[in-house]
């Protein structure tokens, strides 16, 4: 999701206060979820819904409750498990289902009918909801945004992001004809009766429950192909609004060039046994999986003579980070956004050369807020997280901070095994401590310092540079907390040169410039 103007603005809610993730409870660790099945109608007039979900789960030991994730709107009318109706109660947006037998460890099929009436969004994507639309022609459109709140917002879930359904998803969803659907995964079919239409999308992928949703509108489909990197032919299905296909063909031309830049370095599109999917939707753009969203007004930046949107390439690089490889806890959701805002800047680099890529990582390096630390805990909320806004820009200048460090000859392949090695991608989930492991032992250092001091803190590096003697000068890191390499820039020349604790003393005939190209955080100090 891209960065929100002022998040901390947008949180009052007529309705409810929501938010994912947090401190995971017993009941819930018990479960591992392995399949959702949304059977919905959508009455777009009256602005409800109404269906079904089917929930296959494992439990890892027997017990007498099973506790689901359900916003109190809707009201409840029936549960079974494995075809027996159990007891239930529905409060505080939870669904806590209990029997007298129990339920044994093992597969356990869980069915909800339900229905009522969708919040309605307040400003998408970052304070979601339903957003309930016309288009310019007067057709209805409708969107979903939920990564804030989480799954629950609309079909009863396990409201966690360390947990994805490992055996996929089936959405079954109904509109008025000739309204269509746009979902993850595939299209297995679409049937109409008596002036309603039902799509059936199907991922067998893993997938977040904040990407389990779907986009309503009077569209049309512009088809293509794209060859990825390893030579696999993927589908891209643009879901258009019949009133701006003229911006179809674009689109998709920047979406493949955007693919290579991404390829390149994060290794072949995802989810190539599916599709490269895009819908246009009535707000900012979302990563939701085999289908983003994208809705810029198809204003494009010029860079370097050819044409970029960040909000496209953004979300499209959620499809890696986010997606791919996904946080365990919304704690280390610096990752997912972070990494694909760092990802930006290595599209800047693509299409503008070093120019570009400096512009770029300057302004992510001015805009640090440095409120809190960008991994404030564990099991914490995504609200908890999000509202300082340094996961996205701090998150990026980290990368390049990183990037100088260990250079490019380490910093490129391993970023590149992060997002290619089965370790951390798919079904694993990942921590800061993850990633930082594994960059310490692509590198042979030792980095657990620094990531420990640039993302579980505020502090900026304290640079201090003292006269010592004539024409002599020692620089010192006042909080050193290892040895670091800085560009020193003495007479006219620069040498980059490794800080230990103790400080270096310099010579030369006016004071060194430390770092002037901007690779950390820092504050300097002519003492």
């Amino acid at each position: 999701m891209a960065p929100a103007q002022n998040r901390d603005d947008i949180n009052n809610r007529d309705i409810l206060y929501l938010t994912s993730g947090g401190k995971l409870q017993a009941l819930q660790a018990n479960m591992d979820i392995r399949h959702y099945t949304i059977n919905l109608d959508v009455d777009v007039a009256k602005k409800s819904i109404a269906g079904s979900t089917e929930i296959k789960l494992n439990l890892v030991n027997s017990t007498d409750s099973l506790l689901l994730d359900l916003i109190h709107l809707y009201q409840v009318t029936k549960i079974l498990v494995n075809n027996k109706p159990v007891l239930f109660q529905h409060r505080d947006d939870k669904l806590f289902i209990s029997s007298i037998a129990g339920f044994k460890a093992g597969n356990q099929i869980v069915y909800i009918e339900y229905h009522g009436i969708p919040p309605v969004a307040i400003k998408p994507p970052w304070d979601g909801g339903f957003t309930w639309e016309k288009d310019k022609s007067g057709n209805d459109w409708v969107s979903i945004n939920i990564q804030a709140e989480g799954g629950k917002m609309y079909f009863p879930c396990k409201d966690h992001p360390s947990d994805e359904p490992n055996e996929g998803v089936d959405l079954k969803i109904s509109v008025p004809a000739p309204l269509v659907v746009a979902g993850p995964g595939l299209l297995v079919n679409v049937s109409t009766k008596k002036n309603k239409s039902t799509y059936h999308w199907k991922t067998n992928y893993t997938i977040s429950n904040y990407c389990i949703l779907f986009n309503i509108g009077k569209y049309k489909v512009v088809k293509d192909e794209l060859v990825t990197i390893l030579g696999n032919k993927v589908p891209i299905e643009y879901y258009v609004l019949e009133e701006d296909i003229q911006h179809a063909q674009k689109v998709i031309e920047t979406k493949k060039r955007d693919n290579r830049i991404l390829e390149k370095y994060f290794g072949e599109y995802p989810w190539a046994k599916e599709k490269i999917g895009i819908a246009e939707v009535p707000n900012s753009g979302m990563e939701h999986q085999t289908m983003i969203t994208f809705d810029n007004k198809f204003i494009y930046k010029n860079i370097g003579g050819q044409d970029y949107s960040a909000n496209l390439f953004h979300e499209y690089a959620h499809e890696w980070w986010a997606n791919k490889v996904t946080n365990k806890d919304w704690g280390h959701m610096w990752i997912q956004e972070g990494i694909a805002t760092y990802a930006e800047a290595l599209a800047m680099f693509e299409l503008g050369g070093e120019a570009a890529y400096n512009e770029i990582i300057a302004g992510h390096r001015k805009n640090v807020r440095n409120k809190k630390a960008i991994v404030p805990g564990e099991e914490v909320t995504e609200e908890e997280v999000y509202s300082g806004g340094d996961i996205y820009g701090k998150g990026s200048f980290f990368m390049h901070s990183l990037r100088y460090l260990i250079g490019d000859e380490v910093f490129f392949p391993t970023l590149k095994k992060l997002a290619t090695d089965p370790a951390y991608t798919y079904d694993q989930f990942v921590t800061t401590s993850d990633v930082e492991k594994l960059f310490s032992s692509q590198s042979g250092k030792d980095l657990k310092p620094f990531f420990e001091f640039f993302l579980r803190t505020t502090k900026v590096l304290e640079v201090g540079i003292k006269e010592v003697g004539f024409q002599k000068y020692q620089i010192k890191v006042e909080n050193s907390f290892m040895p670091l390499p800085f560009d020193i820039t003495s007479n006219g020349k620069t040498s980059r040169m490794v800080i230990e604790k103790e400080g270096i003393i310099v010579n030369c005939a006016l004071p060194p410039q430390v770092d002037a190209k901007g690779f950390y955080l820092k504050k300097v100090t002519l003492q």
